[in-house]
């Protein structure tokens, strides 16, 4: 008996989330299509029917249509595996894929007066500000993510780091703490376990809660605004995930030039989390530094092939 198009699509979400994919903006696109199709009582995909679903391109910003394309032509493909008379649209002009932003990279200098400007954050005499500086301080000196530092418990404490626990990909990891980032954690746990509240995460307001990913980031982009790195209303400027960007350059950056470049970047990849260690090889785009020291290895490996050349 063949499977209706709902079926395929619930077979094919969770075979993606069994392999760690957390699938949350694509499942809803996805039925949003088989509904489509449904309405128009189609039992396979079609290709016909694809272009009909992501609508005008005249009304759809191209990166937004590459993207539903995307989703869709993927789970086509996989469809078309299980079942040949399920069509696979092809890409499109005008759908050209997602190109990553060049990212907002902040000095040690910046960071700091974020830093100092997050203890004066109101309401004095409570949790809030010491709360803000070693948040934002931890994720600067680990380049984890905010909803990893958010999601902290108690329990994640271990004698060797913090255990980060269903990350991004569904995978956990520990995170190794630098010496200072440890004697700055424990000045902040001395406050925190005076604190009356059967929460247990690791950072909590003075409401005994944790503040939620979209406070932190006003109130990153507040303190921003108030060290001078970015103007009131625009939307250029230093965000929280500037820190982690920071971070992973900054490691590349320092690394000694004889030591193994490959095992370092594996070593990062897994440091920060990334499923695919292509991820992190992105960072060597994200500064000038970096990018004048490959110009520079591509031209001796040019200038020593060529010379060895008869």
């Amino acid at each position: 008996m063949t499977e209706t198009l709902s079926e395929l699509c619930a077979r094919y979400v969770s075979m993606k989330q069994a392999l760690g994919y957390r699938f949350t903006s694509v499942a809803p696109m996805l039925r949003s299509f088989v509904r489509f199709a449904k309405h128009r009582n189609e039992t396979f995909i079609r290709c016909e029917t694809v272009l009909a679903w992501l609508g005008d391109p005249a009304r759809t910003k191209p990166v937004t249509r590459a993207h539903n394309l995307r989703a869709v032509r993927n789970f086509a493909i996989w469809a078309h595996i299980c079942d040949p008379r399920h069509e696979v649209p092809p890409d499109m002009p005008g759908t050209s894929r997602y190109r990553r932003p060049a990212p907002h990279l902040m000095s040690v200098e910046d960071i700091e007066k974020v830093l100092a400007l997050a203890l004066e954050r109101p309401p004095a005499d409570t949790i809030n500000p010491l709360t803000w500086h070693y948040l934002f301080g931890l994720i600067a000196t680990t380049g984890m993510r905010i909803s990893e530092a958010l999601s902290l418990t108690f329990d994640d404490i271990q004698p060797d780091g913090l255990v980060i626990r269903d990350s991004k990909f569904g995978k956990s990891r520990l995170v190794v703490l630098h010496s200072s980032t440890v004697a700055a954690m424990n000045r902040y746990l001395e406050v925190r376990c005076s604190l009356k509240t059967a929460d247990r995460h690791l950072f909590v307001l003075a409401t005994g809660k944790p503040p939620n990913q979209d406070y932190a980031s006003k109130t990153f982009h507040k303190l921003t605004v108030q060290a001078g790195l970015r103007e009131i209303d625009s939307p250029r400027g230093p965000t929280l995930h500037s820190l982690r960007h920071s971070f992973a350059v900054r490691s590349l950056e320092q690394l000694n030039p004889d030591s193994d470049s490959s095992r370092h970047m594996l070593a990062l990849a897994t440091y920060l989390g990334h499923a695919n260690v292509s991820n992190t090889y992105w960072y060597l785009e994200a500064t000038p530094t970096l990018l004048h020291g490959i110009a520079q290895a591509t031209e001796s490996a040019h200038a020593a092939y060529c010379g060895g050349v008869s």
